[in-house]
């Protein structure tokens, strides 16, 4: 006990600097065409700190950038558009194309596809692939950037354990986030982010109290149902996500499905390191002497995170 409450001091000290891990920033670019190869370019959204201070745009090689006037050329603006800095403050850039003919064009860029490509027309020549690969690329980097989310599937690992009930436990999960994904992008249900923030906090917490326990709760006899209907409130979260960045109109159902299979890859793939790690502690012998710091570290970080989101839903 005395470890525990160690564990648990040191944890409640790096509160505040994990409380908000799992928020995505995002900065938004706006590009407008204002005659024959001439452009008007400007930040119109990002976070606290100024996107020009943290992030740096290159144009392609026949632009030339006076002040926020883009000029290309009777070739117009054709070639790649590189943006420095992502990853740091910011996750992700919108970057949005106006062309005279009333027609846009919408890219995502992130730190490991911080290029989009344009090819001086408003025809978007984006094929599926190139959709595919970022939104899936995005999803994998939202689950595994997302500190909440996980703890809620290692939750479930330790209620349930690395045994046949895992399958259906996950699948459940899966399938409800999945759900309430599409439904949400879709536009069919929409609910505030706050409450959906602070209802996410509080599974976890509920869910590693029940790990915790022994006794037979519905938790322990129904673990697939629990997941389900929890996994119904972080499919909204997921969404949330999402809609900060926006889905392409032109391949709006592609993206939404390469994003959500992201998602699950990068969950599939905490379940695989989780059950390594597992293996690896029973084998030493360690597992059971750190199980129950964890849950208690665990259950006291959803409690801060649940505590604070509460209150934000009335502030």
């Amino acid at each position: 006990m005395r470890l525990v409450t160690i564990l648990v001091v040191l944890l409640l000290g790096l509160l505040p600097l994990l409380a908000d891990a799992h928020e995505m920033t995002m900065a938004e670019m706006e590009v407008r065409e204002l005659g024959a190869g001439e452009f008007l370019w400007q930040w119109t959204a990002s976070g606290n700190v100024p996107a020009s201070q943290e992030l740096s745009v290159t144009w392609p090689g026949d632009c030339t950038a006076q002040d926020n006037v883009l000029r290309c050329g009777k070739a117009g603006l054709k070639g790649e558009i590189r943006i420095s800095g992502i990853g740091t403050r910011y996750s992700a850039v919108i970057l949005r194309l106006y062309w005279r003919d009333g027609s846009t064009r919408a890219f995502t860029l992130t730190s490991r596809r911080p290029v989009a490509r344009v090819y001086g027309a408003a025809d978007d020549r984006r094929d599926a692939w190139e959709v595919s690969r970022n939104y899936l690329t995005l999803g994998v980097e939202h689950i595994l950037s997302g500190v909440d989310h996980l703890l809620f599937v290692i939750g479930l690992l330790f209620l349930v354990g690395f045994r046949r009930q895992l399958i259906v436990t996950i699948t459940a999960f899966t399938v409800a986030h999945s759900l309430t994904l599409v439904l949400s992008a879709l536009g069919w249900l929409t609910l505030r982010p706050p409450p959906v923030e602070a209802t996410i906090a509080l599974s976890i917490m509920l869910v590693a109290a029940e790990a915790l326990h022994r006794e037979p709760t519905l938790s322990r006899r129904w673990p697939a149902l629990v997941a389900f209907l929890f996994g119904l409130i972080h499919g909204l979260g997921f969404a949330g996500a999402l809609a900060e960045i926006g889905l392409p109109k032109q391949h709006f159902l592609l993206a939404l499905l390469t994003f959500n299979i992201g998602v699950e890859l990068g969950q599939l793939l905490v379940v695989g390191v989780s059950l390594m790690l597992y293996r690896l502690l029973v084998r030493t012998g360690r597992f059971d002497w750190l199980r129950t710091p964890a849950l208690y570290g665990i259950g006291a970080l959803a409690g801060y995170w649940t505590i604070a989101r509460t209150v934000a839903i009335f502030g």
